[in-house]
């Protein structure tokens, strides 16, 4: 049997643990990279590197040719309009999965989706994501896939959460809104990449779509987190709430500049409205069941490592 795995988003922040965590595990890794991420790419890896990109049907084709599994983490988070979400989330997402099923026997396919796709219809990202796992199970014929749909992922390297975790650290907490009011899981970067380990050891998910945490139930709010990171620096934090008028203002403003100025913006109004949404915890249990899988690293000690605060100071 093949030792090969085929990974996207190699470069990025959840699939650079992932390689790591794969070729110690003993797996090939056969990554793809963009020409303009070549200098991304990590030192020490023994990763075999493709360049292509989710348009080049070629470059998916070495990419995933003799392998045994393809894990796709490669995506958009930032965009100003659908239309650039659904060309990476969407159809990037179906030229994977073509390739893949021109094999025989396919590999089988896991997918790192992401909590939004659960209410696709809150901002463009959450649609892309959804329309990106329907368009899966529309192009996978006989190959067995699995969708993970993992919540807001953190850990040292994140471009996305650190720097908003950086500031609690240094004791000012940016509330937006009531603060209170949303709940959310979160699931620290190596729990992630366990799951992914323990999938391919598993033969129990076939065609199915999991969410995962780090088994805290019932999730958190921002006040927890502020709580936690006060507690780790042993003095208190100041928690300055943001009106969300504010910040609906802020992002109207940030799309319009994005769309003249031709970059790829974070804060948005869909960003906004998945920031506020009531409710993003997840349930583990249909997961544990499948693979055996279990988060191992709390919110207290993935925030000292995230921090680097190893010692709790």
């Amino acid at each position: 049997m093949s030792r090969v795995i085929a990974l996207t988003g190699a470069t990025g922040f959840i699939g650079g643990v992932l390689a790591q965590r794969l070729e110690a595990e003993g797996w090939q890794v056969r990554a793809l990279v963009r020409l303009s991420s070549v200098k991304a790419r990590p030192a020490r890896t023994v990763t075999q590197w493709v360049i292509g990109d989710l348009e080049d049907m070629d470059s998916l084709r070495r990419l995933v040719c003799g392998a045994e599994a393809v894990v796709h983490c490669a995506g958009a988070v930032r965009g100003a309009s659908q239309d650039y979400f659904n060309r990476v989330n969407s159809a990037g997402v179906a030229r994977l999965a073509q390739a893949a099923t021109e094999h025989y026997p396919p590999p089988r396919f896991l997918m790192i989706s992401s909590l939004a796709a659960r209410e696709p219809g809150i901002s463009p990202y959450a649609a892309s994501k959804r329309q990106g796992e329907a368009a899966l199970a529309a192009a996978a014929k006989e190959m067995d896939w699995t969708v993970f749909r993992p919540p807001a992922v953190y850990g040292p390297g994140d471009k996305e959460l650190l720097p908003l975790l950086r500031w609690i650290g240094r004791g000012i907490a940016l509330v937006p809104g009531a603060g209170h009011a949303c709940r959310f899981s979160l699931l620290y970067v190596e729990d992630l990449a366990e799951a992914v380990i323990k999938w391919l050891k598993s033969d129990g998910c076939r065609r199915d779509i999991f969410e995962l945490h780090d088994n805290h139930s019932g999730g958190y709010t921002w006040g927890d987190v502020i709580k936690t990171i006060a507690l780790l620096r042993a003095r208190p934090v100041l928690r300055v709430r943001v009106p969300v008028t504010v910040l609906a203002t802020l992002t109207r403003l940030n799309l319009m500049a994005a769309k003249t100025m031709g970059y790829a913006p974070m804060l948005t109004p869909g960003k906004l409205r998945e920031l506020m949404h009531p409710d993003w915890v997840c349930d583990n249990t249909p997961l544990s069941k499948a693979t055996g899988w279990k988060p191992q690293i709390s919110l207290k000690e993935g925030l000292q490592r995230t921090l680097g605060w190893h010692n709790g100071s």
